[in-house]
């Protein structure tokens, strides 16, 4: 069974998550991705140690954010400060299909590594841009990290109750989601040139990925002018709302409150019967007039049975509701692993882990499951003798030189 995009060659000249995490997903769909790193140094992913008593270095000097946005990956070392860097770079340049940097353009111009100059040497080149906030405006050259993402695009503000400090996301959510972006304007691009027969170069950034998953949000305060509020629990629609039950979890619930057969149905399940004889509560403008008054009663009723009760009690009756998991409870769910969203995978010096899968499910073609990033200058010879044809003398001399 063939794979996605097996055949397509990609050429990485990145740093961190937000770019090279988008590589990482065209190398889960089968294309060879080759990274670019500085001799010695390399991806300073490579050595992020730890957030609070979380320790990201295991194993054998690996990484776990280093692998996950490297996964699958052929490494190799090349000084791009030196003319002869150059001309090997440019050499794989040729061969590849797919270009991708995050590196800031005025490093990228001063590196002779833009797009004018390396579509002159390959023009079926996709070359494929990451940038924080953008290509243009005041801000254009400036970077940033995740957070920066989450804070511009008025994210954070979203989150938690009102009156609340701003919230943040861990670890790495916006990172993530421009990644995906930026695996999918390359997968945009190079249909475009299976069509069209021409390369091009393509953008994205931190902030315009969470903007554009702010989308409603953004749209809400555009055309009617007025700020989002956040969820408020206690004054919440009672049928759009999250509940702590009787063990202490949380559930959310969702139905359309205009429809009576919800509504009667979920007092008979909550046993708070006597609000359907309740001439306040008769329609459904009256009900969300009285949110606060239902809301009360609502959490009293889910503090009388533990989560996993209600759970079944509302999905009997075709109910929508959720737990409010944990990221241990989710990583643990029957149904993100029925659905392979997360994974076995055979490590080579861990042996048997679980890791997340790919959301998408294909019924004619099969997908690459990987979780170990290569170590520096791991692929480099491969590389240089595989697509750049390069001699074992040749690369002897580079090695002699310090170019790789």
């Amino acid at each position: 069974m063939h794979k996605p995009l097996e055949g397509i060659k990609v050429l990485e000249w990145g740093i961190f998550h937000a770019g090279p995490g988008g590589t990482a997903i065209l190398g889960d769909m089968g294309a060879e991705v080759i990274k670019i790193e500085q001799p010695e140094s390399g991806d300073p992913l490579r050595v992020v140690a730890n957030y609070k008593n979380i320790d990201f270095n295991y194993g054998n000097n690996r990484n776990i954010f280093f692998d996950g946005a490297n996964r699958g990956k052929k490494s190799i070392t090349i000084d791009l400060s030196r003319d002869e860097g150059l001309d090997i770079a440019y050499t794989l340049v040729k061969k590849s299909d797919v270009f991708l940097t995050n590196l800031r353009e005025p490093t990228v111009n001063a590196k002779k590594m833009d797009y004018a100059t390396l579509s002159a040497i390959n023009p079926r080149l996709i070359y494929a841009g990451v940038s924080c906030f953008g290509t243009r405006g005041p801000d254009a050259n400036l970077g940033g990290f995740d957070y920066q993402g989450q804070a511009r695009a008025g994210l954070m503000h979203c989150m938690g109750e009102p009156n609340e400090k701003p919230g943040v996301v861990q670890f790495g959510i916006a990172d993530q989601t421009t990644a995906i972006m930026g695996s999918y304007q390359i997968i945009i691009a190079l249909l475009m040139r299976e069509r069209f027969g021409k390369g091009q170069k393509v953008e994205t950034s931190l902030l315009g990925t969470v903007s554009y998953m702010m989308y409603f949000n953004h749209v809400v305060e555009l055309i009617t002018g007025r700020e989002v509020s956040k969820h408020e629990q206690a004054t919440a629609d009672p049928q759009r709302n999250y509940y702590k039950c009787k063990d202490g979890k949380w559930i959310i619930h969702t139905a359309n409150s205009r429809q009576e057969e919800n509504w009667q149905a979920v007092c008979k399940v909550l046993e708070i019967t006597d609000l359907l004889d309740d001439p306040r509560y008769d329609s459904a403008e009256k009900r969300l007039a009285k949110s606060e008054v239902l809301v009360k009663r609502y959490n009293q009723a889910f503090l009388k049975r533990p989560r996993h009760e209600w759970v079944q009690l509302f999905s009997e009756r075709d109910l929508v509701i959720s737990p409010v998991n944990t990221v241990r409870e989710a990583v643990q769910d029957p149904q993100l692993l029925e659905n392979g969203y997360i994974v076995d995978y055979e490590d080579p010096e861990m042996g048997k882990i679980r890791i997340p899968g790919f959301p998408i499910q294909f019924s004619g073609a099969e997908l690459n499951k990987n979780f170990r990033g290569p170590s520096l200058g791991e692929h480099t010879e491969e590389v240089l003798k595989s697509i750049g044809r390069y001699s074992e003398s040749e690369i002897a001399e580079f090695r002699k030189k310090k170019i790789i």
